[in-house]
């Protein structure tokens, strides 16, 4: 029995690395892709595609997922669906309008810590003091690494930022959510249940951007960057998402929210190779968040626990 119950969390620990691995490298060339999009598409548009590109592949793959969910179940696939959805699509979108893709990816890796400060004061998690530290640390390195960014870049927007913190405090309440309210129903049911209904505001925002003016539609930019929006609609939405909302089920949420600070290595390979600076300072900022978020994902001994 006990043979029995080693290999089943040994099962369960490669499965929970594994998608780790996966979702690191799709999420972290999302950065790459929305950069590339933005090239001839506005934020809002960009956006907007993503979204309905996105619930159109999910109603042919997975329509009849969505059978048998209860109205408490639908009211919190709502919710999930705008906050960790819909909002940052559009964030993000935003923010890379100013901020380089690999700074997006290491101030997006704040996610675990906004996961355990709203885990602590809202879902009754327990906190280690090593835990404490690993935010502190955490928020000194973002703070270093956004003046570090402007110093380098002194022309970009520093208020842009606000917009991917914002993202991370979204993400961080939508894995709480998933884990306290949606975990037993399956992750094609929640992604496509998301998508259904903030596809319906993004379709009215696209009408209201001129993206059906017949001179856009001709554009041969518009058509380059969609080539991209497909990419990161397949890549980084539905299939990152389905897997996201299935390893959520299985993981703990600050083990899955993880994921942010292992991508920004994929993302800062990718700005390097598309000729973004990437200064000393700024990888020992980014070292210092990922240390910090490190700690907190890391269990302290009971005796050292703060009640």
């Amino acid at each position: 029995m006990q043979l029995r119950t080693n290999l089943y969390m040994t099962a369960v620990q490669q499965k929970k690395w594994t998608y780790l691995v996966i979702l690191t490298l799709i999420w972290g060339s999302s950065y790459i892709l929305i950069k590339k999009s933005l090239i001839g598409l506005s934020p809002l548009q960009l956006g907007s595609i993503r979204i309905l590109i996105s619930t159109v592949i999910l109603l042919l793959i997975g329509y009849s997922s969505l059978k048998g969910l209860s109205k408490k179940q639908w009211k919190w696939i709502v919710i999930t669906g705008f906050i960790g959805t819909f909002f940052p699509s559009f964030f993000f979108a935003f923010a890379q309008t100013q901020i380089d893709s690999g700074v997006a990816a290491v101030l997006n890796s704040l996610t675990p810590l906004a996961t355990l400060f709203f885990g602590i004061f809202f879902f009754q998690f327990s906190i280690q003091r090593r835990q404490i530290w690993g935010v502190l640390l955490g928020l000194v390195g973002s703070i270093w690494l956004v003046l570090e960014d402007a110093s380098i870049t002194p022309n970009q927007n520093g208020w842009y930022v606000g917009l991917i913190f914002t993202s991370s405090v979204c993400y961080a309440l939508n894995v709480n959510i998933l884990k306290r309210y949606l975990q037993d129903v399956s992750a094609m049911a929640i992604t496509l249940g998301n998508f259904i209904f903030i596809s319906i505001p993004a379709f009215i925002i696209l009408c209201f951007t001129g993206f059906f003016k017949t001179e856009v539609l001709h554009s041969s930019e518009v058509w380059e960057s969609f080539k991209y929006i497909v990419l990161l609609s397949i890549f980084g939405t539905v299939i990152g998402k389905i897997m996201f909302n299935k390893f959520i089920q299985f993981a703990s949420p600050v083990f899955a929210s993880s994921v942010t600070y292992t991508l920004p290595i994929v993302a800062i390979g990718w700005g390097v190779l598309d000729g973004e600076t990437i200064s000393f300072w700024q990888l020992v900022a980014a070292g210092l968040i990922l240390y910090g978020v490190s700690l907190v994902n890391k269990k302290a001994p009971k005796q050292t626990s703060i009640d």
